[in-house]
């Protein structure tokens, strides 16, 4: 049996300078992604929305989601 896991993040209340400002950045790492793992992210009005999908180790999903998230951050903080 293998493990399957979806992880949705909201980022809520952006301008749409900032959504673009995300997902420009976090295109470029959408690709080549480790086998059993994807990332999509979905605008929604005013919010993003990250979704993460993962078989398999666990590890490797929440990893996936420090670094996106990490890089988020930074984005934000360049951004405001």
């Amino acid at each position: 049996m293998s493990l399957e896991c979806k992880v949705e993040v909201f980022l809520n209340n952006l301008s749409e300078k900032r959504i673009d400002s995300i997902r420009k950045s976090l295109e470029p790492d959408n690709v080549d992604f480790p086998e059993n793992l994807s990332f999509k992210i979905e605008k929604k009005e005013t919010s993003l929305v990250f979704i993460f999908e993962g078989k398999g180790n666990i590890r490797t999903l929440i990893s996936t989601i420090d670094e996106v998230l990490e890089q988020t951050q930074v984005i934000l903080k360049v951004t405001s």
